[in-house]
């Protein structure tokens, strides 16, 4: 594929990006580097890759869901500034 001033300001357009006129040529650079190093990757034969979904074969490694209390409620609240029994007291921020 041939890149060219246009197709760097249709990119640059698509992407909300501002790109000055001096830029263009080094852009035209890069962008030919890149398409060409695509091109050499469509080259491989990948039909006997399996295509990757996640990064290992294992289907759930999550921990069980279990209800515990780790934190009593007396101790979570020794280094609050204002408390009632059993909350924390925080000053309204919201008005009706």
């Amino acid at each position: 594929m041939r890149i060219n001033a246009e197709t760097i300001h249709k990119v640059a357009d698509l992407a909300r990006i501002e790109i000055k006129e001096t830029e263009v040529d080094g852009l035209i650079d890069e962008m030919s580097k890149i398409l060409t190093f695509m091109e050499k990757l469509n080259e491989l034969d990948t039909s006997a890759v399996e295509p990757l979904v996640y990064m290992n074969a294992e289907v759930n490694v999550w921990r069980a869901d279990e209800v515990r209390q780790d934190l009593k409620v007396s101790v979570a609240l020794q280094n609050a500034a204002l408390h009632t029994e059993s909350f924390f007291m925080v000053p309204k921020i919201i008005e009706k």
